[in-house]
């Protein structure tokens, strides 16, 4: 058995490389079709311009769900690990479900309202993906600080610990979340007259330059690290597993008896759903 084939952990997988592939692909197909620029677009403007855009929609439209359904997985797994009396845990434990849902709603929003259609509803997606995923990261973290070293390692929390300093901090102390945002509103108040929000291409040296690549590196960076902190699901992820269980409540589809059947069926089944053997 493969290691992505024990228990769960295919969900994150599948989660951080559908996701990457999803940035990268319509990263290349925007620059080799020129609706970008090479250096560090805005991820949202290499899926603006069709056929890239189509693309973009259906696959962000997908990591959504892969994002829930991780978040699901990951909140029954706490839950079931947790006394009853540890009730903070269990507060935040559900404080990061709805926390992570709503970030993947924000993405579902930025994938179907382009930026250079509905402006402010993208606007809206962006702020509900990145920020309220950053504060999901947040709270899984506090989540892991407090259920080591009885559930789990202290490495695992560490390494946790670190990718959330990387979601709100830049190497050289720039607060991530807030430079996105901050280098925006600069960079838009600097071009007075332009339509930012249609605009594509870019010149080194013209106004609001400097801000548009600040902004550009750090929604690049802050989409990287919130992508990462899904990968140390994995080792966790690898002891759980998933059955489904069907129990028949009788021997025919009908909404009233039209057959005497006398021969016993078996009302029940359990078969694997989401587990090693997929």
């Amino acid at each position: 058995m493969w290691w992505f084939q024990q228990g769960l952990c295919i969900l994150p997988v599948a989660l951080v490389l559908w996701t990457a592939s999803t940035f990268i692909f319509d990263y290349i197909t925007a620059v080799v079709l020129r609706h970008v620029d090479p250096l560090v677009p805005y991820i949202s403007d290499t899926g603006t311009v069709a056929p890239e855009r189509c693309v973009f929609g259906i696959m962000l439209d997908m990591s959504a769900f892969l994002g829930v359904a991780t978040m699901f997985v990951r909140y029954k797994q706490v839950q079931a690990l947790t006394d009853e009396e540890e009730s903070k845990l269990h507060k935040l434990n559900f404080l990061g479900l709805v926390l992570g849902w709503t970030s993947s709603f924000g993405m579902c929003i930025v994938a179907n309202f382009q930026k250079t259609t509905l402006f402010s509803m993208h606007l809206v997606g962006a702020i509900l993906t990145f920020g309220v995923g950053a504060l999901y990261i947040l709270v899984q973290t506090l989540v892991s600080l407090y259920m080591q070293p009885h559930v789990h390692g202290k490495s695992i929390f560490w390494v946790r610990l670190s990718i959330g300093v990387w979601t709100f901090l830049l190497p050289v102390v720039l607060l991530d979340f807030f430079s996105v945002f901050v280098s925006s509103v600069i960079m838009y108040n600097s071009l007075p007259g332009v339509d930012v929000a249609h605009k594509l291409h870019w010149i080194p040296g013209e106004m609001g330059y400097i801000p548009h690549i600040i902004s550009t590196i750090s929604e690049w960076s802050l989409a990287l690290s919130f992508i990462s902190f899904f990968l140390t699901y994995i080792r966790d992820f690898q002891k759980i597993t998933l059955r489904a269980e069907v129990d028949l409540q009788s021997n025919h589809m009908y909404d009233s008896p039209h057959y005497s059947i006398t021969t016993p069926l078996n009302q029940s089944e359990t078969s694997p759903l989401l587990a090693g053997c997929i």
